[in-house]
């Protein structure tokens, strides 16, 4: 590539940055991950193998202090102490099948046992570091009034035509640069990563991967989703309403927040918007207080006034006979809480996706209680949007620990994971396809502590490894024109690889990264170790007494020539072989 190709590819990059670090289109997009690695990922099977991180912040709970430098140890002591406008190839709507959804064993869980596709069992044994509270333990008393959602977009389930993942509308046309006839060729496809592919399905097969999603959520300790509501006609409203359904079949105290989106619904009318929510608030798992007021938290409330939503909740007791607790989700709390403060429950933001500046968060919780509502607390992992143009340093897993340490320490009262299920954001907690179950079980560690009040006790020796697949300043050598900047705000960006232990007690940690070895030693408790990254593959493994007790390698090698520009990170963790 030329000097002033590059020169010029990155001058357009600049001048495509959104204005708002928080704006959250109707469309969003993601790119494809390339054929090569999902041909990769059928024969070594679902990768369950996905990695969590995790160094506190806090040193009153026995965490550690500011970020670490590159091979700098970070310790923490011993343990204990359809976007709008898309095509969607499943169109139609019908009324769900009741009846249990199928089992099945995806093909790549056949011809690799290391790893299986995500069913939404219970976790295998042994795959976390510490042992899972029983979820009545989470729901009850105290624990059950701290309460876990995480943010559901409808665009992006587990499957789009019940197809198989070789072939599949997500390998076709999301992750593809060349995908939907070329439509996201400009910046190098839709999707980045992708859900744990599903095996097709007989009967109400979508139905089925409802049920399916739900049951990974409450297997994780999570309470329940916040429902992003895009449209209020065709199949994302078609889905929304199944999914409803869906989560009471298989749980009936899962419960569904309902958050219509004003970036995307573009109606002007309370009475309209006030009617969608009445129909799908009649059913069994929508989110209500116990006083039985049906819990509204609108995205961006204040692309309307507060006037605009009090008459709307007006026609929801009117015609309806629906009483609100009404709380606004902004993307400037600052700006709008003084008005909307009369007529809400409590608040809450999309939040900063960097671990840089959080600081704002222990703000904004303050000042809601100060004014006494509640706090629904965002809690990221990362943000990359390759048709924005941008993205942000999430630092390896340093942005969700630090967005779940302020979730614990600011007190808030409940918390929204963002997201779920968002690939266009690059913000997934869901099983992934190149994290596999990672961030979703370093949610669970976070999920016990902010729930119950105490850290869980690390039982078993486990390690988790994150790493990019190439460098930040990575020119692609395909059509791509459109390139991500670092975000206005963001931590700088960063080549690392991060290795934490959790340990039941010390040990030698041995590491490869593009064939350079190093050892570190890991006290008891959790560590995090940062190297630099190189080309080739990243592995690490702990060794006590002569013996390995946990290893763990990262299933995709870094590379510095790149077809497309990828800059999330990958994760795997020793808990899921």
């Amino acid at each position: 590539m030329t000097a002033d190709r590059r020169s010029d590819r990155r001058a357009r990059r600049s001048a495509a940055r959104p204005a708002s670090h928080r704006y959250r289109p109707g469309f969003r997009g993601r790119r494809p991950l390339p054929a090569l690695l999902i041909s990769a990922f059928l024969l070594v099977g679902v990768c369950s193998a996905a990695g969590i991180a995790w160094d506190p912040f806090n040193a009153g709970a026995a965490q550690g202090g500011s970020a670490p430098v590159i091979g700098a140890p970070w310790s923490t002591g011993p343990a204990g102490a359809s976007p709008t406008g898309a095509p969607d190839p499943a169109a139609g709507s019908r009324q769900p099948d009741r009846s249990p959804p199928p089992a099945g064993t995806s093909a790549a869980a056949k011809a690799d046992p290391r790893g299986a596709a995500d069913t939404g069992a219970e976790r295998p044994a042994g795959a976390l570091p510490f042992d899972m509270p029983a979820p009545a333990a989470l729901r009850s008393g105290s624990a059950g009034g701290k309460l876990v959602f995480a943010h559901y977009f409808t665009p992006y389930p587990l499957s789009l035509d019940n197809a198989s993942a070789d072939g599949d509308y997500y390998t076709r046309h999301y992750l593809a640069p060349d995908g939907e006839s070329g439509k996201h060729e400009k910046y190098g496809g839709l999707l980045r990563d992708r859900p744990l592919p599903v095996e097709p399905r007989s009967g109400d097969w979508e139905y089925a991967n409802l049920q399916q999603e739900v049951r990974t959520a409450r297997a994780a300790g999570i309470d329940g989703f916040t429902l992003d509501v895009l449209s209020l006609s065709g199949k994302n409203w078609d889905r929304a309403n199944l999914l409803m359904a869906a989560a009471h079949a298989v749980d009936p105290t899962f419960k569904i927040m309902l958050m219509p989106d004003m970036t995307a619904l573009r109606t002007d009318d309370p009475a309209v918007l006030a009617d969608a929510i009445a129909t799908l608030g009649d059913a069994p798992a929508a989110h209500r207080l116990r006083d039985g007021r049906l819990v509204v938290s609108p995205f961006k409330a204040e692309e309307k006034s507060a006037a605009w939503w009090t008459e709307a909740m007006a026609l929801l007791a009117s015609r309806h006979g629906v009483r609100t607790a009404f709380v606004p989700l902004f993307l400037d709390f600052g700006a709008h809480n003084g008005e909307f403060a009369p007529i809400s429950y409590g608040f809450s933001e999309w939040g900063s996706r960097s671990y840089v500046g959080q600081e704002s968060s222990t703000r904004d919780a303050g000042r809601a209680h100060g004014m006494g509502k509640i706090w629904m607390q965002p809690v990221s992992v990362q943000d990359a949007r390759p048709n924005q143009g941008i993205y942000d340093e999430a630092g390896n897993t340093a942005t969700l620990r630090s967005t779940w340490t302020h979730a614990i320490e600011d007190g808030a009262d409940w918390v929204q994971l963002t997201t779920w299920n968002d690939y266009s954001e690059g913000s997934q907690f869901a099983p992934s396809l190149h994290n596999g179950h990672a961030y979703l079980d370093l949610t669970s560690y976070y999920l016990t502590r902010f729930k119950t009040g105490s850290w869980p006790q690390i039982v078993r020796d486990t390690l988790y490894l994150t790493a990019r697949t190439q460098f930040a300043d990575a020119d692609p050598t395909g059509r791509q024109s459109l390139l991500m900047s670092v975000r206005k705000g963001s931590a700088a960006p960063r080549d690392t690889v991060e290795v934490l232990s959790f340990l039941t007690g010390p040990a030698a940690v041995r590491t490869t990264v593009g064939g350079a070895g190093a050892i570190h030693e890991a006290p008891a408790g959790i560590h995090s170790e940062l190297l630099p990254l190189k080309p080739g593959a990243a592995s690490a493994r702990v060794v006590r007494d002569g013996k390995a007790r946990a290893e763990v390698e990262l299933p995709y090698p870094v590379d510095r020539t790149v077809e497309v520009q990828d800059l999330q990170y990958y994760a795997a963790t020793s808990g899921r072989r």
